[in-house]
């Protein structure tokens, strides 16, 4: 067994670390070590897009990523969206508005995303929402609720700045 090495990192605003074996993966290391279970694991080879997260304000595959790399980093997951007393952020409002949630796998890694695109592009048209979302497969839906409800938070977010 490897020694154990000590993450430090913020997640969500929080300073956070952890003793972990240098092969555990990032996603792993929310999930078990942190208690963040919002970040979902699906295919394991960053295919599916449920383990989402913004890594340096970058959207990442955090099951392809070890946790050690990650040390030093800020790290958004789906639970920090929303505010300390639990009011969403306007895209999980849209969300939900918008039936946008369909069974809830893929959901935080789809959140992530759509928050990483209207961070890059604040005024996405719904190709620029299709392509962007293209990366997180979703098998409940025909997507058309989930473009509808990035294209209504991209407009409020827009709007609130």
């Amino acid at each position: 067994m490897e020694a154990r090495r000590t993450v430090r990192l913020k997640v969500n605003g929080v300073a956070r670390q952890a003793a972990v074996e240098p092969r555990r993966l990032l996603a792993d290391f929310l999930r078990q070590d942190l208690g963040l279970t919002g970040t979902h694991i699906g295919c394991e080879h960053g295919i599916c897009g449920a383990c989402t997260v913004l890594l340096n304000g970058e959207a990442v595959r955090s099951c392809l990523m070890l946790a050690v790399q990650a040390d030093g980093a800020e790290v958004a997951t789906v639970e920090g969206l929303a505010a300390p007393d639990g009011t969403l952020n306007p895209l999980q409002q849209a969300f939900r508005e918008h039936h946008a949630l369909q069974c809830g796998f893929c959901t935080p890694g789809m959140l992530m995303a759509a928050y990483d695109l209207i961070r890059v592009n604040p005024t996405p048209t719904e190709d620029e929402i299709r392509a962007g979302l293209s990366a997180v497969l979703c098998r409940c839906t025909g997507y058309q609720g989930i473009v509808d409800a990035v294209k209504a938070a991209a407009a409020q977010m827009r709007q609130s700045r």
